[in-house]
């Protein structure tokens, strides 16, 4: 007999930035704290058809970021990727477009969609995009073809060919370079 209601893993990457910020009341400050994703987010979505796999690869603001983080993420891709489930990257907005793009040139078509979202305001924040974002790019993993993507406010793009659009707070479509 043939599963109507299959269950699909989509494996989860966590870097860091904005959306896994949270209040640290001691310090006075908004750091980056991985488990935030899972115990916050994760646990409060009502997916039962899917597995989600978490991994964190970095815990760092976007900002601080550099080719060679880039490269650990691109990694992370390709490892994951041979299993054959698709992905979704949680990275900070700010260079979000750019490492989309260095695992593009890097890496050509993955065996899977790819897809990189974030949060202009942390998970934790009442008005934050972050659960809306992360379930939008869930979905999009499982429906898009092999490749990368940005999926964010209701949109996918195909990287190459979108950034982020500071004027507005979103990401938008662009010329590929």
């Amino acid at each position: 007999m043939t599963d109507l209601n299959p269950t699909t893993t989509v494996r989860i990457l966590t870097t860091g930035g904005t959306i896994e910020k949270s209040y640290c009341e001691a310090e006075g400050t908004l750091k980056n704290r991985a488990s935030i994703i899972r115990d916050g987010l994760i646990a409060s979505l009502r997916l039962p058809y899917t597995q989600l796999e978490l991994e964190s690869v970095l815990n760092k603001d976007s900002l601080e970021m550099d080719d060679s983080d880039r490269q650990l993420i691109a990694d992370a891709v390709t490892r994951t990727a041979e299993l054959g489930e698709p992905i979704v990257v949680l990275h900070g907005t700010d260079t979000m477009a750019d490492t989309a793009e260095y695992c593009f040139r890097k890496l050509g078509t993955p065996k899977v969609a790819v897809v990189f979202t974030g949060a202009m305001k942390p998970m934790g924040f009442i008005d934050s995009d972050a659960r809306q974002n992360v379930t939008e790019a869930l979905l999009a993993a499982r429906l898009m073809p092999p490749g990368f993507y940005i999926a964010f406010h209701n949109r996918v793009f195909a990287v190459p060919g979108v950034r982020k659009n500071r004027e507005s707070g979103t990401f938008e479509a662009s010329a590929a370079e």
